[in-house]
């Protein structure tokens, strides 16, 4: 026989040259099951499914990511645990660096010239996204992280003349209900700067509408209703509310996510109650933008990428659900609910309303614009007392009286 015959009793082959090729193959299977291994456990470190545990300090991709600071928290969170158990993209630790900013004022800064010392945004609604791509900002939605649903919450002694949980409203009827003379304290934050008053200010304004003729005038009176109590941002706005002073709120226009915090800290008696409108709540989105896309180098655009995914796993969306945050096209769930004081028949698990489109949106600047102007006017116009003094330095002049204009070639007062 050949020195290269195959091992077979068949064939003749003595025992001892069987006895010498049985270990050889048991060799060739134990060195081709180790590659094996090797090479799934190559691919599954590559992908960032499982973690090195090695030093990642001289591998590790940086990624430098602003939040909007109710979803800070959470993704914060989410970051720690991708360093602490040493999560990878492409065989690489992940760095990820949470800081929180107002979501307008990064919205804003798109119109500067300085670059932005950020790869990842995530503000709280899409449509601070479309303002920087309008200011031609370099920025790429790649998903969408959580969602909040936008509702009025409402104290307990104020909830309960609304007809809380048995009555509901549409938009239009909710803001007519909150600012008659008797009703209680309406507040909600800026909506040039809030998202939540923006999106509720949008379906204020096309549900009144939706009522046929004079729809236009009517959601016109009842955008100058809203503009008595605004606060120039969210955080604010709910720091007003419960403390049972003349100028506090009794109800706010705010997201489903800001009732649950505050019921958190808050809780018992002094909990918020939320009305859901009938004609649909819109949501904030939070979506997941790459800022610096075509200037990323291949590794942290992966790394962006694996951690946007990190974000969708069980683990991160129950760290979500924890601080008041719905799963994107998920069920609401059941603890949040609880804890935000949502009740049948409101309707907090129906259908969300239909997104605003960037003309709704512009509308509803316009006439935000046009109300507070109006407002301010009537406010100076309404003002005998302080305008009937008289004006520092301008003789028995008031300050109601126009000011005199210097003759040609006459000096100014001083």
């Amino acid at each position: 026989m050949g020195r290269h015959s195959l091992p077979d009793d068949a064939t003749g082959v003595s025992g001892g040259a069987a006895r010498v090729a049985a270990p050889a193959r048991t060799v060739a299977l134990a060195l081709a099951l180790v590659l094996a291994v090797a090479a799934g456990t190559a691919v599954a470190v590559q992908r960032g499914l499982l973690s090195l545990r090695r030093s990642c300090a001289a591998t590790a991709v940086r990624l430098d990511l602003v939040a909007s600071p109710d979803v800070a928290p959470a993704v914060r969170a989410v970051a720690d645990r991708a360093r602490r158990e040493r999560i990878t993209s492409d065989g690489s630790c992940m760095d990820v660096r949470v800081s929180a900013r107002d979501s307008f004022e990064v919205a804003a800064s798109f119109a500067s010239p300085a670059r932005p010392d950020f790869s990842v945004w995530i503000p709280d609604a899409s449509l601070w996204v479309d303002r920087a791509k309008d200011a031609s900002a370099n920025v790429l939605t790649a998903g969408h992280i959580a969602t909040s649903p936008v509702t009025l919450a409402a104290v307990p002694a104020a909830a309960v003349p609304l007809g809380w949980p048995a009555k509901t409203y549409s938009w239009a009827e909710l803001a007519t209900a909150t600012t008659r003379d008797a009703a209680p304290r309406l507040g909600m934050a800026d909506p040039t700067r809030s998202a939540s008053g923006l999106l509720a200010l949008s379906c204020v304004g096309k549900s009144a509408a939706s009522t046929g003729h004079g729809g236009g005038a009517r959601a016109a009176a009842l955008a100058a209703l809203l503009a008595r109590r605004v606060f120039t941002g969210d955080a604010q706005a709910v720091r007003t509310l419960g403390k049972g002073g003349s100028g506090d709120s009794q109800a706010l226009v705010v997201s489903e996510q800001a009732a649950f915090a505050y019921n958190t800290a808050h809780g018992g008696d002094r909990a918020l109650r939320l009305f859901y409108p009938t004609d649909g709540a819109p949501q904030l989105d939070y979506p997941y933008a790459m800022v610096r896309e075509t200037r990323m180098s291949t590794d942290e655009s992966r790394a962006a990428m694996r951690f946007m995914t990190l974000l969708g796993d069980p683990e991160s969306t129950r760290v979500l659900a924890a601080q008041g945050f719905r799963t994107p096209g998920a069920p609401v769930d059941g603890p949040l609910a609880a804890e935000a004081k949502t009740s049948s028949p409101q309707p907090y698990a129906s259908a969300s309303a239909q997104p605003p489109s960037a003309q709704d949106l512009q509308d509803a600047l316009g006439m935000w614009a046009s109300t507070v102007r109006g407002a301010r006017l009537s406010t100076v116009a309404d003002a005998p007392g302080p305008m009937a003094m008289p004006a520092p330095g301008a003789g028995d002049r008031t300050r109601r009286a126009p000011l005199r204009r210097p003759v040609e070639g006459q000096p100014r007062r001083a």
